[in-house]
């Protein structure tokens, strides 16, 4: 399907849904929710005026609804999360990615925050909080810390049987990141080396040093740049010592570009950066349904 075929078909699904809202036909709208990804959820929900917005939120899939979170702008999102309570985000966010959980998290009260990191277990609470300790515009705030990585002194054989054993990689995962005993980054370790050159050989033989790693404190828009000039499917993220703190990938980095036009778009528009367009839009008003390291 074209760009173009997309965009119709998404046009025709917000058409359909607002006359289902009109006609208060909640079933007809369930359906045309769950046919949708959640990123397409996501630009409707913000197609929407915020009566019917709120109208559409408890109808989405709950296992989905995390999701659908990590693809809305911050206004948006932070206006459907005050009718959430604690026990909903904790359910939305637990099979969220690092990076898009302390998105999320960043818009939260602190003391919800609590809860739903006291709800993790304690490595994923800490690799959330690894995120939260950046600023959400750096490199650090924009990283995933979920991460593959070997070490020198093993043959590919050994990572072979490593990657078998782990089941699946993280998303767009295109190379493994090599340490030492320390985490000190070194380099990386495509994946089409390791099903392609010799088992025998050692991950130091056939390692990388092309791809620099990204300094936690870069800005999220030095990043975007950094990717669109080498290339780049997922680059590396240290701290001012050279240790391995997690990766950032394109989809990350797609987002960033996308915030980037948007920005400038509502501001040649008179809007603020995270400003909700339908905010002040009247309706009329309808009722709600009841309702890794290998050693």
């Amino acid at each position: 399907m074209s760009e173009l075929d997309h965009d119709h078909a998404l046009n025709q699904s917000i058409n359909a849904l607002s006359d289902a809202l009109q006609s208060g036909r909640f079933v007809r709208m369930r359906r045309l929710l769950a046919g949708l990804h959640p990123a397409e959820t996501a630009h409707l929900l913000e197609s929407l005026p915020p009566n019917e917005r709120k109208i559409c939120w408890p109808l989405i899939n709950p296992d989905l609804r995390g999701e659908v979170l990590s693809y809305i702008g911050e206004e948006v999102r932070t206006d459907l999360m005050t009718d959430m309570d604690t026990a909903d985000l904790i359910n939305a966010t637990e099979d969220l990615d690092t990076d898009d959980i302390a998105d999320i998290l960043q818009d939260l009260p602190d003391h919800v925050v609590h809860e739903i990191l006291r709800a993790m277990d304690i490595q994923h609470r800490r690799r959330v909080e690894a995120v939260l300790a950046y600023d959400e515009d750096s490199a650090g705030g924009l990283m995933n810390t979920d991460v593959t990585t070997v070490r020198t002194d093993i043959t590919l054989e050994v990572v072979l049987r490593y990657l078998r054993m782990l089941g699946e990689l993280p998303e767009n995962t295109d190379s493994l990141y090599v340490v030492d005993h320390n985490d000190h980054y070194l380099g990386t370790l495509r994946l089409s080396q390791v099903v392609s050159r010799s088992r025998s050989l050692l991950v130091s033989e056939v390692m990388s040093h092309q791809v620099d790693p990204i300094p936690a404190n870069m800005t999220d828009r030095d990043v975007a740049r950094r990717f669109e000039k080498h290339d780049l499917i997922s680059a590396p993220v240290v701290d001012k010592d050279n240790r391995l703190l997690g990766r950032i990938t394109i989809d990350d980095v797609v987002d960033v570009i996308r915030d980037e036009a948007e920005h400038s778009m509502l501001s040649m528009a008179g809007l603020g950066e995270d400003e909700d367009t339908f905010a002040t839009v009247k309706k009329a008003s309808i009722a709600a349904p009841s309702g890794s390291l290998l050693t």
